[in-house]
């Protein structure tokens, strides 16, 4: 009842128009300060890998694995990706568009910053982005997603389907 509340209504949408704003804000806040003020991810990343070790652990040990074997041989890209995903997670949640996808992307990145030792307001994003998702189309209805998603359907249907073989019953 509650997940047909939130895929369907006008008033759910007006809601989650809302949460979309506060956490586009959020993202776009976060990422242009990264990408103003300049972002090296490298300290962040060794800081994970210290809290990977100890009695109680804030990294599980496979997540601090990827941190030193790929995402540390990598920073230089994680340096652009971070403050760029962020400012454009953002800018898509604000407008409303591609909302389900600006918004599983960011649980993506909200996720990671965990994964690596940080709460901050990670878990509240990701608990806000979580109705986002669920609610999928509606999420964006006071937004772009209401042209952009009607013209992707309209043009998936008019798209050829390939030939479907019948199958021959005996």
């Amino acid at each position: 009842m509650f997940v047909k509340w939130l895929r369907e209504h006008a008033s759910s949408a007006a809601i989650l128009t809302l949460f979309r704003l506060y956490l586009g804000y959020a993202w776009i806040t976060a990422g242009w300060h990264k990408i103003v003020d300049g972002f090296d991810a490298t300290g962040f990343l060794k800081g994970a890998l210290a809290k990977a070790s100890g009695e109680h652990p804030a990294v599980q040990s496979w997540w601090a694995a990827f941190i030193e074997h790929f995402a540390l041989p990598n920073v230089e890209v994680f340096n652009v990706l971070v403050p760029w995903g962020e400012l454009l997670v953002g800018i898509a949640l604000i407008l409303g568009l591609f909302t389900t996808f600006a918004a599983l992307m960011g649980a993506v990145m909200n996720f990671a910053f965990m994964f690596s030792g940080t709460t901050s307001t990670n878990p509240q994003m990701i608990l806000l982005t979580m109705f986002i998702l669920v609610a999928g189309a509606n999420a964006g209805r006071y937004g772009l997603d209401r042209w952009a998603i009607s013209y992707i359907r309209k043009f998936m249907n008019k798209t050829p389907r390939p030939h479907r073989p019948v199958a021959f019953h005996r």
